[in-house]
């Protein structure tokens, strides 16, 4: 099993420094990646955990985190795809894939808050099918010498597109979201598929279905693994949970690893900057020995 950690750029840190300290801790310890979280206003339940504090740009920090690594994977846990213009996305993520030397993993989804989508330009009603245009775009330009697309909201034909990602074919997108509708994404047209603070006996569930729909697909549910996001403590209501205690942590991350979860990305769920440190020193010393 992997493993990963969420850099709490979404918990209102107003010290933006500490999270690049966090992540360049991380790489130190040995953890396989670093997470960063993705809304543009503070609205609905990110109002709520931050008030007016600030929520910071994914692939910006991501960029910065870049610059003063060397190995550990970057990833986004998740960006809402219809926030983005898909072709300026695909050239930002591709430039921090060949800054990086092959380090990114495009973690997405559709979005939840209707007014925030509202507010981008991109209609609630239209989310799935405007993040399926997206991805389809994007896989278009990383793969194709003179990329073409004709979809309900863009098209293009007859251009070159550079720099392609170091990765090849392209980049991985892992489809974040826990509904039906995105596993069946992820088993359409996913590298990985990415859920949040599911329970064992849920995810295991959905993982069966996510193996059928990848198989009616004509894939192998292998070449679709699953990451899972989670936090240690708090969040929303009716969200699972790691626990603070090594030894519930390292029986929960076990039972994950079991049902043949590949990457654990674990969320401290805390915008202060001791507590994200001692949760990352406490799960490189304690916990992922013992998991490993």
């Amino acid at each position: 099993m992997k493993f990963g950690f969420s850099l709490s750029n979404n918990q209102g840190i107003e010290d933006v420094q500490s999270i690049i300290r966090l992540a360049v801790r991380a790489e130190a310890l040995g953890f396989d990646s670093v997470w960063a979280s993705d809304h543009v206003f503070n609205v609905s339940y990110v109002y709520e955990r931050i008030g007016h504090r600030p929520y910071y740009d994914p692939l910006t920090i991501l960029s910065y985190i870049a610059a003063v690594t060397s190995r550990i994977g970057l990833g986004t846990s998740v960006l809402v795809l219809p926030y983005h213009h898909p072709m300026r996305l695909a050239k930002a993520a591709a430039t921090l894939d060949v800054l990086s030397g092959g380090r990114v993993q495009l973690g997405v989804g559709v979005g939840v808050i209707a007014e925030e989508l509202n507010a981008m330009g991109s209609p609630y009603e239209e989310r799935g099918a405007r993040t399926d245009e997206a991805i389809a775009i994007m896989q278009a330009l990383w793969t194709q010498d003179f990329p073409e697309h004709a979809g309900k909201v863009y098209q293009f034909s007859g251009m070159a597109f550079a720099p392609k990602p170091v990765q090849k074919p392209h980049l991985p997108i892992l489809i974040g979201g826990v509904s039906r509708a995105a596993i069946r994404r992820a088993a359409r047209v996913g590298n990985g598929w990415h859920p949040t603070a599911m329970a064992p006996e849920v995810l295991e569930e959905q993982m069966r279905y996510l193996a059928d729909q990848a198989r009616a697909c004509g894939r192998e549910p292998a070449d679709i693994p699953v990451s899972i996001s989670l936090p240690l403590s708090g969040g929303r209501a009716g969200r699972y949970t790691l626990g603070v205690e090594p030894a519930e942590m390292v029986q929960k991350i076990q039972t994950f690893a079991g049902l043949g979860v590949e990457t654990v990305v674990v969320s401290p769920y805390t915008g202060e900057a001791q507590e994200m440190t001692r949760a990352l020193e406490v799960l490189a010393h304690e916990v992922i020995p013992a998991c490993v």
